[in-house]
């Protein structure tokens, strides 16, 4: 095949080759000029003489029908993988903004927050309920948590405190149906600001030069008939009315004494 040098008219010989490596673009090689091979490229010389070749006009793409090869049907099946491969290196290079990163960490960092929240709460209930005594008893703490226990229909543990607890009178005298016992009445009163568990009542009987005969302890539920009374405790500032039978040893008891446990 044939080209001419539209500047200094130099025809030059040239292959197939040579063409395809810039698309038709070459340089003359006579006067160093650029030019389209294509625009005058002609497979054989016109007669001598001849100064220009004929411009090459193509009015359409030209219809290539001499086929050597075809893929076979599923071949474009191949290209999926690389098209994955595509869109993997694509979504690899896309940026996630800033705002939606901090949401993503906010997100990752709310459940440990709420953790650590649950876990402090357990912990803080842990030690209540170890100092709830010395909680319950406060002067200032206390009625709060009265307060607050009564809106929500819930009940403070009962608080003893044995030294707030007066014995305003006692009496003895013999049981007036049990031969050989004594029948003990005493009113007891609680001073502090909440409320306390009915006490272990002691008892210590004596004979006239002093000598302890017996002691007796009593539980509040063998000196309390109602249950709930019991469970209430006897509220602050108030009172109660004991009742107690005991044995008379020998029937030579003339003193007894009260403590409270």
């Amino acid at each position: 095949m044939y080209a001419q040098c539209p500047d200094c008219l130099t025809v030059f010989s040239l292959s197939t080759e040579t063409l395809a490596q810039a698309r038709g673009q070459v340089v003359c090689g006579h006067c160093h000029a650029e030019f389209d091979a294509l625009a005058s490229l002609s497979d054989q010389l016109p007669p001598e003489p001849f100064q220009q070749l004929p411009p090459r006009t193509i009015e359409a793409p030209p219809r290539l029908d001499l086929a050597i090869y075809r893929p076979a049907p599923d071949a474009p099946a191949i290209a999926e993988p690389a098209h994955r491969d595509a869109l993997d290196e694509f979504s690899h290079l896309v940026v996630t903004p800033r705002f939606a990163r901090s949401k993503q960490r906010e997100g990752r960092r709310w459940p440990w927050i709420t953790a650590c929240l649950v876990l402090l709460l357990a912990l803080g209930g842990q030690l209540a309920w170890a100092k709830r005594d010395a909680l319950v008893s406060d002067a200032t703490v206390g009625p709060m948590l009265r307060q607050a226990c009564d809106s929500l229909g819930c009940r403070l543990p009962l608080v003893q405190d044995t030294r707030q607890l007066s014995l305003l009178a006692r009496d003895v005298q013999a049981h007036p149906s049990v031969p050989g016992a004594l029948l003990i009445t005493a009113s007891l009163r609680n001073d502090a600001s909440f409320a306390q568990p009915y006490p272990v009542v002691v008892i210590t009987l004596s004979d006239a030069n002093g000598k302890r005969l017996a002691m007796r302890r009593l539980r509040a539920g063998e000196y309390l008939g109602d249950i709930g009374t019991l469970q209430r405790g006897l509220p602050p500032g108030g009172s109660a009315a004991l009742m107690l039978e005991v044995e008379d040893p020998a029937g030579k008891a003339v003193a007894f004494e009260f403590g409270f446990e």
